[in-house]
């Protein structure tokens, strides 16, 4: 009965959990953000603390200051640079001629309407033309960029109060190197505080090591994209290689939808000033970029980010990538190998006896 009692709490005590994690989610999600921007931070903390000015160490709390002081001037830069290249990519695209485009591409819609037609795609009764005027006029259109902005307006105050929690948040947790680890032991039972130490201790480490070299992964990227996008005479080239480098941090999936937005936007360019005959060789150059700078990031950054940071196989991190997408979609694949992480550390810790957990864990 004592057993049974015991079995039941431990239940309802992980309902209650789950629901207070559920309900004060948003809560959860800034704490969480704040431990990965600290972890990320920490390294800067470190060498804020070893500066010395004569005789005198900068205080601690002064280092996490000037941590998170480089955080938020780094994402600022970010936003001064990158919305000011969105808003004019928006006006190239609503200064689109549509009737122009459709008279240039008739012969070619023509055939592929025709096509459609004998395959039973669409009615007879049906114009490619119509329908594609239709859409890209809603695309094109200032109003949906206005719309956008709107929303986006309308969202603002959430947005600072978020962003306000994070930050404060984030400073505490650069203050005190060890604060997220203690929360953590103090809800789990005593008995188990060395073996939970030691769990943190090593997913903070491994953790730290892959958002950093996830950091430079991203940066390295957009560098290599807006380079070559340069070179075959991209107009727009940093926005598109910002876009690309940045939807790397989807696996696999991200630099498929990267490479599509960034021929969109090449395309839209061209098609602003008219140069329909350009969009061929145009789309194929995009495309090749894309390709190669995604063979350099797979063959170099990925090995040595997701492998040796994390100290896990590649096929390991394929299968629990999709795995996570079929779970959980896009937000699954980005949290997958975290996730993972955590999970193979846990269970080296209290599930060592199984022989399969012994060989996903042998390398940590």
């Amino acid at each position: 009965m004592n057993k049974n009692y015991k079995i039941f709490l431990l239940v309802v005590g992980v309902i209650f959990a789950a629901f207070m994690i559920w309900y004060f989610s948003s809560i959860v999600i800034y704490v969480l953000i704040s431990a990965v921007l600290s972890m990320i931070g920490h390294p800067l903390v470190r060498f804020f603390d070893k500066i010395k000015i004569w005789k005198f160490h900068i205080p601690h709390g002064l280092s996490a200051f000037l941590g998170l002081f480089v955080i938020l001037v780094t994402a600022i830069g970010f936003i001064l640079i990158f919305v000011p290249l969105i808003s004019t990519q928006a006006k190239t695209i609503s200064e689109i001629d549509v009737n122009d485009l459709l008279i240039h591409f008739q012969k070619p819609l023509d055939s592929l309407q025709e096509f459609l037609i004998d395959y039973n795609v669409i009615n007879a009764n049906q114009t490619i033309e119509s329908t594609l005027s239709t859409q890209i006029e809603s695309m094109v259109s200032i109003a949906t960029f206005s719309n956008i902005f709107k929303h986006v307006i309308s969202t603002t105050g959430s947005f600072f109060m978020g962003t306000f929690s994070i930050l404060f948040i984030t400073f505490f947790f650069l203050q005190d190197e060890n604060m997220f680890q203690s929360f953590i032991i103090l809800l789990l039972p005593e008995k188990y505080e060395a073996t939970i130490r030691n769990v943190l201790n090593k997913t903070k480490k491994l953790l730290t090591r892959y958002f950093i070299g996830l950091m430079l992964e991203l940066l390295t990227v957009m560098t290599l994209l807006t380079i070559g996008l340069s070179i075959i005479g991209v107009k727009n080239a940093l926005i598109i290689g910002f876009l690309g480098g940045l939807m790397n941090i989807v696996p696999y999936l991200g630099p498929i939808i990267g490479c599509a937005a960034g021929v969109i936007f090449g395309v839209s360019s061209e098609l602003s000033l008219g140069l329909y005959d350009q969009i061929g060789l145009l789309t194929l150059g995009i495309v090749c970029v894309f390709l190669v700078a995604n063979l350099i990031d797979n063959v170099v950054l990925q090995p040595l980010i997701y492998s040796s940071s994390v100290k896990a196989r590649p096929i390991e991190i394929f299968l629990v990538i999709i795995m996570a997408g079929s779970i959980a979609g896009i937000p699954g694949m980005i949290l997958a190998i975290p996730g993972y992480t955590v999970l193979r550390i846990v269970a080296k810790d209290f599930l060592s006896q199984y022989r399969l957990v012994k060989k996903i864990t042998e390398k940590i």
